[in-house]
């Protein structure tokens, strides 16, 4: 819903009077307005500094012409804009309806008559565009509202005319990876063909709740776009014959919009006749708040004490490959371009004093499932991280594997896999683990995959000379693009297979494909009494590898490499509160990398020197970083959420249980909350008000990911539990 406008939003654009934020980004803001004659509007801006960019002046005026094209019958009808003021603006129809995703996820998936009747509106209005030569080439849930009369397509940041490309970079593939079509996902033309790939796409989400080719990182994505065949499982079966044509990998094969309309529906009737009773019960909900009294505007955030800020000088501009948002997604602000009722991600301060009350939801709720692993806290080398691999969890103990179904939890099957967790990661939905060397009498290892189809560990070209497979503490740190960062030991391994003053460590680079060792560095020596892993996670940023290191127990150090040669670029103590915390993972972006415990802080990537810093007296935990906001839990305060370009407190959760907030871990980020620790319970935190929205049992100690099946992996001792990703 609309959140207050912040003391320094602007009062009135053009001749429309600003009431409220309807959303905010990286990009722009898009606030409901209304005009002097009672109009009301959805108002897009876009952010003074991205505005100095030509290119972005151009994107936004095609926008606004394209979106003239689709008419107010199929879109959002233009009232007014001006892409010429300092402050670009674009005022549409404040939309009565909500996002296609927002009404699937709150109401669940659409029944058939109600899929065949979007879609074949939806077709009414991509002839509309391809009639006049326009594609819109970004066509996904959020950017469909739906209304008592239709469907409206919004958006067109990235639309553009047919054939011409002046406004993308060759080779880039741009627009939302889980509902690209292959070409597109390749970096070349997408025509009208490629937009009905990709309607098709939205109905399958609209029939099933979820997107034909699944979801996680983009890259995953973008390969399973163009190679992988699209799951139907749950579309009703008189619609798979027809949106699986739509979803042919060749162009040519695919219906046309007439075409699939004509399969899909007659025409006959009104189309909220074949809407369910709670979605057009949500449609008038949503007219009734357009006329609620406005929110009060915030007043400026107060300056917290304690809290000294040290910043890097301010930049100027907008990163143009940022604007471009190749391959990784749409706009910032592309889901609230033709108004609607939004929820908002955003960063509105919290007035002092104000006091929030936590919804009065189920409290506590179980888990999804936990399955009780034997031995996950294995041989004292810390708790395991699952794998996501082949389409199961996979955890890999000492001597066996096991894969889990990431739906129920249950026991699929045991692999005999001499391996532990940290010799092994996933990679491009592949699981690798470091192997024995069969050939190289010990002298030697190797760096395997689990092939599905042979169902057997399967050697890579990829040897590794002078390293033993009996020693325990060999690591396999993690795998960007086709090169493989390992530490690995060579020498005598003692009974416990540990470490030996003997032994001899070293950390490499090597190539997947050409099985050549790229470089080879030393790592210092390790005392037989320790029972720490030399890395506590590892991160590939640009030609950085970036990693939480030990070289000694209890000393953790930030070291970033060069990738091509191996190369020290700098090295920095980190004053973490217990190193196993850094187990989480590692937040950094292409110009910084941040650190928790004593200080949050944010050092430059180039030469570790430090941009920014907080001072409040308080440990942090491991910081995540999502969307260019740093998310912290900060002891005795909560989940706080911190700009990461300047280090400006954004918010700061509102909780009467902060003293037991656990900074051990970093937070999980979602879509729709942030997730940790507090007591016994996993907190899920809304982005939009920073409340608590839920709460699940938990005793787990270690969190982590698993965004192909949608959820929070929790790790304790004996037990590994799973949690909705929302």
């Amino acid at each position: 819903m609309p959140t207050p406008l912040t003391h320094d939003d602007p009062v009135a654009l053009g001749p429309y009077r600003l009431l409220a934020r309807l959303g905010s980004g990286g990009m722009g803001t898009v606030y409901l307005a209304r005009s002097a004659g009672g109009r009301t509007v959805a108002l897009k801006t876009m952010h003074a500094g991205i505005a100095a960019d030509p290119a972005a002046r151009t994107r936004f005026r095609l926008e606004a012409d394209a979106a003239r094209v689709i008419g107010d019958r199929f879109g959002a009808r233009v009232m007014d804009a001006d892409p010429l003021a300092k402050t670009p603006w674009l005022a549409t129809e404040y939309v009565l309806g909500p996002p296609l995703d927002e009404a699937v996820e709150s109401g669940g998936p659409l029944p058939e008559q109600s899929v065949r009747a979007l879609g074949a509106a939806l077709c009414s209005a991509l002839g509309q565009l391809h009639r006049s030569d326009v594609v819109h080439r970004d066509l996904k849930p959020s950017n469909i509202l739906v209304t008592a009369y239709g469907p409206k397509v919004i958006d067109f940041g990235i639309a553009r005319a047919i054939g011409d490309d002046r406004l993308t970079r060759a080779g880039a593939a741009v627009g939302t990876p889980a509902f690209m079509s292959p070409e597109q996902a390749a970096g070349q033309d997408h025509d009208a063909a490629g937009d009905v790939f990709a309607l098709a796409g939205v109905l399958v989400y609209a029939a099933t709740g979820r997107a034909p080719f699944g979801h996680g990182q983009a890259a995953d994505l973008l390969y399973r776009v163009r190679y992988a065949e699209a799951d139907l499982s749950g579309v009703p079966a008189a619609l798979v014959p027809l949106l699986a044509r739509c979803l042919a990998k060749e162009p040519g094969e695919r219906p046309t919009t007439e075409q699939l309309a004509a399969g899909l529906h007659d025409g006959s009737g009104e189309f909220a006749e074949h809407l369910p009773p709670g979605l057009l019960a949500d449609i008038g909900r949503r007219a009734a708040e357009v006329w609620r009294p406005a929110p009060p505007r915030l007043p400026a955030q107060p300056v917290e004490a304690g809290h000294d800020m040290v910043t890097s000088p301010a930049r100027h501009g907008a990163s143009r490959r940022r604007f471009l948002a190749a391959a990784g997604g749409a706009l910032a602000v592309s889901a609230a371009a033709g108004g609607g009722v939004w929820w908002y991600r955003g960063r509105r301060a919290v007035p002092a004093g104000a006091e929030k009350k936590e919804p009065e939801q189920t409290r506590n709720l179980e888990p999804l499932w936990e399955n009780n692993g034997s031995d996950l806290d294995v041989f004292g080398w810390g708790l395991l991280a699952p794998y996501h691999a082949n389409g199961s969890i996979w955890l890999n103990l000492h001597a066996i594997a096991k894969r889990l179904d990431p739906s129920t939890g249950q026991l699929q099957e045991k692999m005999p896999f001499d391996t532990d967790w940290w010799q092994a990661t996933a990679a491009n939905g592949r699981l690798y683990l470091l192997d024995t060397d069969f050939t190289g009498n010990g002298r030697s290892m190797v760096i395997a995959a689990w092939d599905e189809k042979q169902n057997y560990i399967h050697p890579t070209s990829t040897r590794l000379e002078a390293a033993s497979a009996e020693i325990m503490p060999n690591q396999l740190l993690c795998i960007s693009g086709d090169v493989a960062y390992v530490a690995v030991g060579y020498g005598k391994a003692p009974e416990d297979k540990g470490f030996s003053d003997s032994q001899i460590w070293t950390l490499r680079a090597a190539d997947l494909r050409t099985g050549r060792t790229l470089w080879n560095k030393p790592l210092p020596k390790r005392s037989g009494k320790s029972k720490r892993l030399h890395f506590l996670a590892a991160k590939v940023v640009g030609d950085r590898l970036v990693t939480h290191q030990e070289p000694a127990d209890g000393k953790v150090h930030i070291v970033v490499r060069d990738t091509r040669d191996g190369t020290v670029l700098w090295d920095e103590p980190y004053d973490a509160d217990g190193p196993d915390s850094l187990r989480s993972g590692i937040a950094a972006d292409e110009n910084h990398v941040y650190l928790g415990g004593a200080r949050l802080r944010a050092l430059r990537l180039s030469d570790g020197g430090q941009a920014w810093a907080l001072r409040s007296g308080q440990a942090y935990s491991p910081p995540t970083l999502h969307e260019g906001v740093l998310y912290t839990v900060g002891e005795g305060a909560g989940l706080t959420a911190v700009d990461a370009a300047r280090g400006k407190t954004l918010w700061t959760e509102t909780t009467a249980e902060a003293d037991r907030a656990y900074t051990g871990w970093r937070p999980i980020v979602g879509t729709r909350y942030a997730y940790y620790k507090n007591g016994l319970q996993l907190r899920a935190v809304s982005l939009s008000d920073h409340t608590t929205a839920l709460t699940f049992r938990t005793t787990a100690e270690h969190f982590h990911t698993d965004t192909r099946a949608g959820l929070i992996l929790g790790v304790d001792p004996g037990l590994i539990s799973a949690y909705p990703l929302k």
